[in-house]
């Protein structure tokens, strides 16, 4: 049953932004010192050419003229020369802050309890981690200095105009409230429109890797159509919300464009009335009328921006949203008396009101071995789960000498109890760092040699240039259960990617190692029931018999049904 994983809200966002920011208080306020330096250095420029205007229309000298001309050449240096410096600041911040969340990401990823990893879709994880990742750290590196750059420059630029002259200054300033609007109305759209796309492309993202890593499946059972059916799907949704940001696009960057002429039109309209009535000089009207010229440039800047700020906030909540999964209860400190296992009680659903386990009463003696059988959905697979401490009963217990297993933090967990599936994982490094012991190597050859892994003579071997097939990448499995050495071992369908006679030579080379060990096989093959010393029969989530194999076929019940059907008998037994 797969779940989703939750999405941050923006009030979560935002004060992790700010605590981002807080982490490295130094460079932001070298960035804003240096950006008011280089913000002011700016305001010279246009003020130096109104004095020009009026010089040159008050018959000044050439002389003036060069002064003020100089002058303005200095200020455009010593803006561009701290606008650098600032931006460069900004970029090494930009790159602490993208490491950190990268760093961050990866810790709350490994924090999620193996039940959340297992169930969450695999492509929303993955691309949470790169692409939502690497959308953040491209606007801490690249945007966000540029527009706090741009947003510091607009606040200097818009005190000089209004000092400069009040009733132009004010009246330019009027005149940008429409892109207020606009943008006011773009932002309160973008969000959901973002969360939407990231949803969708996490879907492309899950199609396309369950089709790659099916491959062989989909080319057995003829698949490849309705495989290619479903990848059109979601690549259909995918372009639907590309579609619709861009829409909102189509209709913000034109209208906000557009509105950057209308200061300077009602400035140059009205100055130039102020200046026939002799109210101001056209020395004035003209700073006035560049000054709002360059507030053009970081205004654009910010509103080029700030689709893709839009884009990773969503992003931003993405990542954020890995926080919001509830955590674990702490560790027990306890230490378990004994190996002895017990269930008492037990119930558990994937979703609420649908039972797949149904007052589960068990108890697993130290050293024994125990067989778990029943048709497919009994609960076999669920019960090994919770014997391993993977999910926790919603009612009941499950405890390794008197300890809740699930309670145990994870290092003594494993030293405890150890689960093999038939899924498993091969890391792209060698041998030995798969096997995941620090031991000598005689030891890790011994565990290999165990397992029937005889291809394993070279612990070297690079298992990402060589990958293993199948039946070696399971053998690669058991032995590191050998190397983690626990008192139980929960094996559920462990050797069944093996052939039967590499099958038969692991469970007979585990029962010679884990002698005096618990094992607990959940099994589908009856020949293991057959040589446990006890069986338990699961169905419709409940434990319906329990006993010996021979007691269990003398008693002709449900058991012995399946005995007698995998050997291909046709017997009619009691219920």
């Amino acid at each position: 049953m797969s779940a989703v994983l939750p999405m941050a809200d923006q009030r979560t966002v935002g004060r992790e932004a700010l605590r981002l920011v807080g982490r490295d208080r130094g460079a932001v306020a070298a960035m804003i010192g240096i950006n008011a330096l280089a913000a002011v250095a700016s305001l010279g420029g246009p003020w130096l050419l109104g004095r020009i205007i009026d010089e040159v229309a008050a018959g000044g000298g050439v002389a003036a003229v060069d002064r003020l001309a100089i002058a303005v050449l200095g200020c455009a240096v010593a803006q561009m020369v701290l606008s650098r410096y600032a931006l460069f600041i900004a970029y090494r911040f930009g790159e602490r802050t993208a490491a950190r969340i990268r760093e961050g990401f990866l810790q709350r990823a490994l924090r999620l309890p193996a039940a959340v990893v297992e169930r969450v879709p695999a492509g929303d994880l993955a691309a949470r981690g790169t692409t939502d990742v690497n959308a953040i750290a491209a606007t801490l590196r690249d945007i966000l200095p540029n527009v706090f750059i741009a947003v510091v420059q607009m606040l200097f630029i818009g005190v000089a105009v209004v000092l400069l002259d009040p009733v132009l200054g004010v009246l330019g300033l009027l005149g940008l409230t429409g892109i207020w609007f606009i943008t006011r109305y773009y932002l309160r759209r973008a969000r959901d429109a973002y969360l939407t796309e990231g949803a969708a492309n996490s879907r492309l993202a899950e199609e396309l890797a369950a089709t790659t890593e099916g491959a062989r499946t989909v080319e057995a059972f003829g698949l490849r159509e309705r495989r290619l059916d479903a990848g059109r799907r979601a690549i259909a949704e995918t372009r639907r919300t590309r579609m619709a940001t861009l829409r909102l696009r189509t209709v913000f960057f034109p209208l906000a464009e557009s509105s950057y002429a209308l200061p300077s039109v009602l400035v140059l309209v009205v100055g130039g009335l102020l200046y026939l009535d002799g109210h101001a000089s056209l020395g004035t009207v003209g700073a006035a009328v560049l000054y709002l010229r360059q507030l053009v440039g970081p205004l654009d800047t910010i509103l080029v921006y700030v689709e893709q700020i839009q884009s990773s906030s969503a992003s931003f909540a993405r990542v954020e949203g890995l926080g919001a999964v509830p955590a674990p209860p702490p560790a027990t400190t306890r230490t378990p008396r004994d190996d002895r296992i017990e269930v008492v009680g037990v119930r558990y659903a994937y979703e609420e009101g649908l039972d797949v386990l149904d007052d589960v009463d068990l108890a697993i003696r130290p050293g024994e071995r125990l067989a778990i059988v029943g048709l497919s959905g009994a609960g076999k697979s669920t019960l090994g789960r919770l014997l391993a401490g993977v999910d926790r009963p919603a009612a009941g217990e499950v405890t390794v000498g008197g300890v809740p297993i699930a309670d145990l933090p994870p290092d003594q967990l494993r030293r405890q109890v150890v689960l093999v599936t038939q899924e498993h994982h091969v890391f792209r490094d060698t041998l030995r760092a798969n096997l995941m012991v620090a031991a000598p190597d005689a030891k890790l050859r011994r565990a290999l040699e165990t397992v029937g892994a005889t291809w394993a003579d070279d612990l070297d071997r690079d298992l990402g240039e060589h990958p293993l097939g199948g039946a070696e990448a399971q053998q690669l499995a058991l032995a590191r259960v050998l190397l983690a050495d626990p008192h139980t071992v929960i094996l559920d369908e462990a050797t069944a990617l093996l052939d039967p006679t590499a099958a038969r030579a692991a469970e007979r080379a585990l029962a010679a190692v884990l002698h005096e060990r618990t094992v607990i096989a959940i099994a589908h093959r009856l020949q293991t029931a057959h040589d446990a010393d006890r069986v338990v029969v699961m169905e419709a989530g409940r434990v319906i018999e329990s006993g010996t194999h021979d007691d269990l076929v003398a008693a002709e019940g449900p058991y012995a049904a399946l005995w007698a059907s995998w050997h291909g008998e046709r017997a009619t037994f009691n219920s």
